[in-house]
């Protein structure tokens, strides 16, 4: 069975105390901006930086690796699952929909 090659990714997750989507930058940070998030391209340091991730159950929950590509504006996602959650709730308008 032929494995799929490694595609770039970001570290992603929920923000245990608010809830809301974060993502992990290289200088060990979690924001609310995708595009201030690390873009990995070796699956190795994605394989670590979600180890990273994991064990922070203090300030994140559900850390997981997702697909992303690099865009003039910093890494964007590739899967509708991921520009939705970056878009932030859709049951109203509050923190990212508010402005």
């Amino acid at each position: 069975m032929s494995r799929r090659p490694f595609t770039p990714k970001v570290v992603t997750a929920n923000a245990l105390l608010e809830g809301d989507v974060v993502w992990l930058t290289e200088d060990d940070r979690w924001t609310r901006d995708m595009a201030e998030a690390e873009l990995i391209e070796d699956e190795a340091v994605a394989d670590d930086r979600l180890l990273f991730a994991i064990a922070q159950p203090d300030i994140v929950v559900g850390a997981y690796l997702a697909d992303a590509e690099a865009s003039d504006t910093g890494p964007k996602p590739t899967h509708f699952r991921e520009a939705f959650r970056a878009r932030g709730p859709s049951n109203y308008a509050h923190g990212k929909q508010a402005g």
